[in-house]
């Protein structure tokens, strides 16, 4: 099969959003691990008084994990599918969080304008066809010194890891997710994690983009070498950018 894309990707997650908090909830570790990179952000003052955005917020798994950990600050949630942002949306949140239906490359057609004191991204990158112009437009959305926090599957490079990943998504993922008539969905997740960047490789595109201070941790349990958390910054000054 093909990559998802574009609106075929927001449709595919439409139709997904229904099971898709109760598919995210069998994952060992998937809020958990959440809440410990939006803590990688490293964020003053528990957030108080600071714009984050939550880009690719889902039915709101992202939002929450932010909320928990920053809960002094105001979030914005964007995402492009409609029913994934339905159900985020529906839940209870806490004055400050707002939530806008955008695609990643069209968040200024939106409204959605920085500057962010951070951007948070989970799952998001290895979902859209230009993810260095995504990038581009996220550091021009943050404040000098803005800090970005990316939470993605991005695998290792050893065998075993890509080994792993196979052995879950085949023997568990793709047939619960065929229960709730996804699994083209789930077909598309198993792809774009093997055919896209090594962690190493995503750290690297980071700094292309014009970040500094990167850093690509692992998670702990069953996603080590799995997944991984990104943290960089935007240069405080152009001299900075430049050096």
């Amino acid at each position: 099969m093909t990559l998802l894309r574009d609106e075929d990707l927001a449709a595919a997650f439409d139709h997904a959003a229904r099971g898709y908090d109760a598919l995210v909830a069998a994952n060992p570790g998937y809020h958990a691990h959440l809440r410990r990179s939006a803590r990688r952000l490293g964020l003053p003052r528990r957030g108080g008084g600071l714009r984050v955005l939550d880009l690719g917020c889902g039915t709101g798994a992202s939002t929450a994990a932010l909320a928990a950990v920053l809960p002094g600050a105001r979030i914005t949630g964007v995402d492009a599918s409609a029913g994934m942002l339905e159900r985020a949306a529906a839940k209870a949140w806490p004055d400050g969080v707002t939530f806008v239906r955008a695609p990643a490359e069209g968040l200024a057609e939106a409204g959605v304008e920085g500057p962010f004191d951070a951007v948070f991204a989970a799952y998001l990158f290895r979902n859209v066809s230009d993810p260095d112009a995504v990038l581009a437009a996220v550091r021009e959305l943050l404040a000098p010194g803005g800090r970005l926090g990316v939470h993605e599957y991005t695998l290792g490079g050893r065998r075993a890891d890509r080994a792993v990943w196979t052995l879950v998504c085949r023997g568990i993922v793709q047939p619960t997710a065929t229960a709730f008539g996804d699994a083209g969905l789930y077909r598309h997740l198993w792809r774009s994690v093997v055919e896209f960047d090594t962690a190493g490789r995503f750290a690297g595109r980071l700094r292309a983009a014009g970040f500094e201070a990167v850093r690509a941790l692992p998670l702990p349990g069953w996603q080590t070498g799995i997944t991984h958390t990104f943290v960089g910054r935007r240069p405080r000054t152009e001299s900075e950018d430049q050096g």
